[in-house]
């Protein structure tokens, strides 16, 4: 796993200092220098310049601290996922859960699934939204992780190399900041975004997020489309400072407190349903049956 080295760099770094960073890690300042020079010395490269003045990142140290607090977040998820793994009960079905992935659909069918299946629990696992772990954890569902409730596409399947049990088609919505004009309508007309710097996904996540991108090039040149590469925080954070509108789903209404989701007049939907293994557990493939059968899916 990563070297917890990187932890005392990340406080020196952001700090200034090796005495202010030993205060916040209740260690002395040699200690932390010792860890700095030890982990310095493993590397090859020097990761602070040392003056008089103070403390700053050398090159290769703005590198590494770009890099080092999405390592040790990685390599906290993959802990808890191999702890939750190792705690697997054939009657509890793991749940991953982030913004992007809410695990409301549990909470909303649950009374019909434990009518139908009393003996089955749930256990809800956190992770970070981030390309390359959401990415992980999609091609390994079934480890530290059974399933995860998202929108999808048969190429997007495909490139993860996981399956999904479609609940709905979810529709394409507009989020928008609580203090922009469009936040008070209880639906949006497309001709309401005219003027409107539309925020989309970039080409090639999602075929249905492409068709909306392509509707409105060819019939609606009005709306100014802003590319984006990844559904995060910062997005709905940029769509709210900078009075953006977002295009998102349904399901993400809760993702930032001062963005609303409002719904728009147009036919445009994503397929929304529980990711899982090709392979799915005993209890799994119960589950998917179960939702299948209270919702009367065919699958």
């Amino acid at each position: 796993m990563y070297n917890k080295q990187l932890e005392t760099f990340i406080q020196v770094a952001d700090l200034g200092s090796f005495s202010k960073a030993a205060d916040a890690m209740y260690i002395s300042p040699t200690a932390v220098m010792k860890q700095i020079n030890l982990l310095e010395s493993d590397l090859g490269f020097l990761l602070f310049n040392r003056t008089n003045r103070g403390l700053s990142l050398t090159e290769a140290g703005k590198s590494i601290y770009k890099d080092a607090k999405y390592i040790i977040r990685y390599s906290r998820d993959s802990l808890n996922r191999a702890r939750n793994a190792m705690k697997k009960n054939d009657q509890v079905i793991r749940i991953g859960t982030s913004l992007m992935t809410p695990s409301r659909f549990v909470t909303d069918l649950w009374p019909k699934i434990h009518k139908e299946c009393p003996n089955l629990k749930f256990q809800i696992v956190s992770f970070e939204n981030t390309p390359e772990n959401a990415r992980e954890i999609l091609r390994n569902l079934g480890q530290g992780i059974d399933i995860v409730a998202g929108v999808f596409d048969d190429a997007f399947l495909k490139s993860r190399e996981c399956e999904a049990l479609k609940l709905s088609d979810t529709p394409i919505c507009c989020a928008v900041s609580v203090n922009h004009p469009l936040a008070e309508k209880p639906a949006i007309d497309i001709t309401d975004l005219y003027g409107e710097n539309l925020m989309i996904i970039n080409r090639g996540w999602n075929q249905y997020m492409d068709d909306l991108r392509d509707d409105i090039w060819k019939n609606h040149s009005q709306i100014n489309i802003v590319d984006f590469p990844f559904f995060c925080v910062d997005v709905f954070n940029q769509s709210e400072q900078d009075g953006n509108v977002l295009a998102v789903v349904e399901p993400w209404y809760n993702v930032h407190p001062m963005v609303r989701n409002v719904p728009v007049n147009w036919d445009h939907t994503v397929p929304f349903g529980i990711l899982h293994s090709p392979k799915p557990s005993e209890q799994v493939a119960l589950l998917l049956d179960t939702v299948a059968k209270v919702l009367d899916i065919d699958n």
